[in-house]
């Protein structure tokens, strides 16, 4: 098995609207919508992600998650943001590894798929890094990017 097939073994995708769950599969025989929904996306969500965001929010009011978006602007044409939020959309993509749970708008799922969401703690800084296999430049803190 591949590391990108362990990643994506160990990722969850939610549907709000149907409250099912998928694995990420490489399969293509009997996938529901969901299921090709996560194939599409493949966002994945390292260990380390994942238990920093569990950190974080267990000092917030309960439900609480973390939302990802990509929004216009910085010094590359596009930015990541990070919120923390207690509701979800209707039309949200829910990626859950543990118990850390992220929500992505459809919109930004589109600049976001096939990426790697991680969690970095070194010299320069503790911060959340987006591997985007979309972007073509990105700025020198790695929050903007260019497509």
């Amino acid at each position: 098995m591949t590391y990108i097939s362990r990643l994506l073994s160990f990722s969850k995708l939610y549907t709000p609207e149907t409250g099912s769950k998928a694995p990420y599969s490489a399969s293509n025989d009997g996938e529901s919508m969901t299921e090709n929904l996560a194939l599409e996306t493949r966002v994945t969500l390292t260990d380390r992600a994942a238990h920093r965001i569990e950190e974080i929010v267990a000092d917030e009011p309960a439900g609480t998650m973390l939302r990802i978006s990509v929004e216009g602007g910085g010094c590359s044409g596009f930015q990541y943001k990070f919120d923390l939020v207690d509701s979800v959309a209707s039309d949200d993509v829910i990626i859950e590894k543990s118990a850390a749970k992220v929500l992505i708008d459809p919109v930004s799922i589109e600049y976001l798929s096939g990426s790697e969401i991680d969690f970095v703690d070194d010299l320069m800084g503790a911060s959340f890094k987006i591997q985007n296999p979309n972007a073509t430049a990105s700025c020198g803190c790695g929050t903007s990017f260019a497509l």
